[in-house]
C-alpha cells in the first residue's frame, strides 16, 4: 500500500478516536474551561482564548508523538 494512503488512514482513525474521547471525556475533563483560560465579557462581546487548554493539548501531543517515535 502507498505510504501516503497509510498515513491518511492512520490520521483519519486518530481523528475519530480523538473525537470520541472528546465527547466522552468532555463530561469529566472540562477542556476549554480550565483555570488560566482567558475570558473577556462585555455587553455585546465575548472573547475567549484557551491558553491553558492549548498548553495542555500541546504537552499531551508532544508526549504521544515522542512515544510513537521511541517505539518505532
Amino acid at each position: 500500500m502507498n505510504p501516503i494512503a497509510k498515513l491518511l488512514i492512520f490520521v483519519g482513525i486518530a481523528l475519530v478516536v480523538i473525537g470520541l474521547l472528546w465527547q466522552v471525556g468532555g463530561r469529566f475533563l472540562h477542556l476549554g474551561r480550565l483555570p488560566g483560560d482567558i475570558v473577556v465579557e462585555k455587553e455585546n462581546f465575548k472573547f475567549y482564548f484557551p491558553v491553558v487548554t492549548s498548553i495542555l493539548i500541546s504537552v499531551v501531543l508532544s508526549v504521544v508523538l515522542y512515544l510513537i517515535r521511541l517505539f518505532r
